[in-house]
């Protein structure tokens, strides 16, 4: 079956890396696992495209529709591709002596790891594996963050350990509350967490147990999204780690987080009748939306910039599935394809300019269309991009989700303008001296070859000009699947 192939690679991967992953080709072998885990993320994709949803597993531990393997498939490719980024970076890491071969080691083997548990999270039916799927690509990011053993790293890997802690601890009151409404309607058992069976009967769930659990895994889990005022976490994190886990921290990571949320509020709506669910994602996520963008304007470090985007993508994200209906959620799906793609691109090609200049400051780094034309070009057209310049993609998803809030929630407009304001003005102001400015370092005899970055913007172009019919199909599926 596919989804043990798909599960049993990248942990396969882990225990391998660990044992190995202090030789020489073991960037490529990281790459080329990344690669075996994405084919058969693909043969999944083709089977639910094919035969729709799927339970699998003895009790059903296993579900997979529509909504589930398009973030399979998404989380794939940008695993891969991120291994790709990081065969050269992480070398180039360990020539100036910041990283050791234990160290790139436990690089290979905890992205592995971490990989699998996303994964794992995406396709279990049982919510409480899916608690337990979260924790461990908590601690496996841990290890991730503080890999350079720098009193920053650490002081970032001890924040995002506690405050992600303490979330995953109020996203377990959570499901515990889950499990006591499940019972008295499907008795005792584990398979009274499993999704399928929870949706089957969620009419007869005790609503007010359900909407206080609800507000536990909102909490729990909204901390690993990066929702204000839970964030805190997530700047250092991606500002002190390798820039690899920066792209699979911003592409991946809070999206599988989201999606735990977003399976909750599907149970509730379901047992509430009403928007309880949806009114306090969107107030999150208005909070995160305008929070963020004047944040922006205060940052120095480029990482850190681009993490407080990256809180403001996911808050105009989850505000989008609050509103929920069929263009909201279709515009939400959108948005996290492509704030996916372009992120991690823009993650790809900050890393080498960091790397070339020797700073993650911003004032230390100028002139890169000069001194390195691929790296400037990929880090303007990813900025432009990110910022919802038509006709990049992140145009398209922002302008559905802008409009449906102007016809559904008109209060909310204003906020919502005004902030994508802010936070355009403030990455494109600081980012244009860094492409466009003037600087006396020679030009570089090589440059890096940042394939995935114009990959993923190449991607990104292709959706916001046309959307093929049958990937429209599969978002549209899968925002019926949110109740859209």
């Amino acid at each position: 079956m596919e989804i043990y192939w798909l599960l049993g690679i990248p942990l396969a991967g882990g225990v391998f890396l660990a044992l190995w992953g202090n030789r020489r080709h073991a960037p490529e072998i990281n790459a080329l696992f990344s690669l075996l885990t994405l084919i058969a993320a693909a043969a999944l994709t083709a089977r639910i495209v094919e035969h729709g949803p799927i339970i699998v597993g003895g009790e059903g531990w296993f579900f997979i529709d529509s909504l589930n393997v398009f973030l399979v498939a998404l989380t794939a490719f940008v695993a891969f591709t991120t291994a790709l980024f990081s065969r050269p970076y992480m070398r180039i890491e360990q020539e100036h002596g910041r990283l050791n071969a234990q160290r790139l080691r436990l690089y290979h083997s905890s992205y592995q790891v971490f990989i699998a548990a996303m994964l794992l999270a995406l396709t279990t039916n049982n919510m409480g594996i899916l608690w337990v799927s979260m924790e461990a690509a908590t601690l496996a990011t841990v290890l991730l963050v503080s890999l350079y053993r720098t009193p920053a790293s650490l002081e970032a890997a001890w924040k995002y350990f506690i405050l992600c802690g303490v979330g995953i601890a109020q996203a377990l009151f959570g499901t515990i509350l889950l499990y006591f409404a499940a019972e008295k309607v499907l008795g005792s058992g584990g398979t009274a967490l499993l999704w399928t069976h929870l949706n089957g009967v969620k009419a007869q769930l005790e609503p007010t147990v359900l909407q206080l659990a609800f507000v536990f895994l909102l909490l729990g889990y909204g901390t690993k999204v990066g929702l204000a005022p839970l964030h805190n976490w997530l700047p250092d994190a991606h500002a002190e780690g390798p820039t690899p886990v920066s792209a699979v921290l911003s592409g991946l990571l809070l999206n599988v987080a989201l999606y735990a949320v977003m399976r909750s509020k599907v149970l509730v709506d379901g047992a509430q009748g009403n928007n309880m669910a949806g009114g306090l994602m969107m107030g999150f996520g208005l909070l995160s939306v305008v929070l963020a963008a004047f944040l922006i304007k205060r940052q120095s470090d480029v990482k850190r910039m681009f993490a407080y985007s990256s809180i403001e993508h996911m808050g105009l994200i989850t505000f989008a599935f609050g509103m929920g209906g069929p263009v909201a959620s279709f515009a939400g799906l959108l948005h996290m394809t492509m704030h996916s793609l372009t992120k991690s691109a823009i993650f790809f090609a900050v890393g080498h300019a960091t790397q070339k200049a020797g700073t993650q400051s911003m004032d230390g780094i100028r002139g890169l269309i000069k001194t390195n034309p691929t790296i400037g070009w990929g880090l303007m057209l990813g900025s432009i991009a990110i910022l919802g310049v038509p006709p990049f993609g992140v145009f398209a998803s922002e302008f559905l989700i802008i409009t449906t809030a102007m016809h559904e929630h008109a209060w909310a407009t204003p906020f919502l303008v005004v902030a994508l304001g802010v936070a355009f003005a403030a990455i494109f102001g600081k980012v244009q001296p860094m492409v466009f400015g003037e600087t006396e370092l020679p030009r570089l005899p090589h440059q890096p070859a940042l394939a995935p970055v114009f990959i993923h913007l190449g991607l990104v172009l292709m959706l916001g000009l046309f959307i093929p019919p049958y990937l429209a199909t599969w978002y549209r599926q899968a925002a019926a699947l949110l109740g859209g």
